[in-house]
């Protein structure tokens, strides 16, 4: 596996070691658990690319969230190298598609940190579904 996968109270750690191509479930993410709770609504995941080489995006990033409740309203952040890059509310269902603009993430790109921090504000305590969740963020 080339990620390193922490699991704290509100937040959840990847760290890439190498640029893996196509889609990723959080459980292959190293979230093993079939449902994660978020007892207060809230999410953190942060996914940390610094130090794979290369970054060869995928034409269009993409992380998709699934949870067992349906939500009426939830609000949707994400920021890369400290500089938000998408916000959004997103109304009604199971699941959130979050799509990101390749060209903004690769210009800001740094040498030596590079961090995409999604946050997300649920109404209610929700339940992830780790093995319908995913990444594609790599060709």
């Amino acid at each position: 596996m080339s990620q390193k996968t922490q699991i704290n109270q509100g937040e959840i750690f990847v760290k890439f070691e190498t640029p893996t191509s196509g889609k990723l479930s959080f459980k292959d993410l190293g979230i093993n658990e079939p449902t994660v709770l978020l007892e207060g609504g809230f999410l953190r995941m942060v996914f940390d690319f610094e130090g794979i080489g290369e970054h060869d995006y995928f034409k269009v990033p993409t992380i998709e969230v699934e949870y067992e409740e349906e939500v009426a309203e939830t609000h949707w952040q994400c920021d890369f190298n400290g500089e938000t890059i998408l916000d959004k509310t997103d109304h009604h269902g199971h699941s959130t598609v979050i799509l990101m603009d390749r060209k903004k993430i690769a210009s800001l790109e740094h040498h030596h940190e590079n961090k995409l921090i999604l946050h997300a504000e649920f109404p209610q305590a929700v339940n992830l579904l780790t093995e319908k969740s995913h990444v594609n963020f790599f060709k």
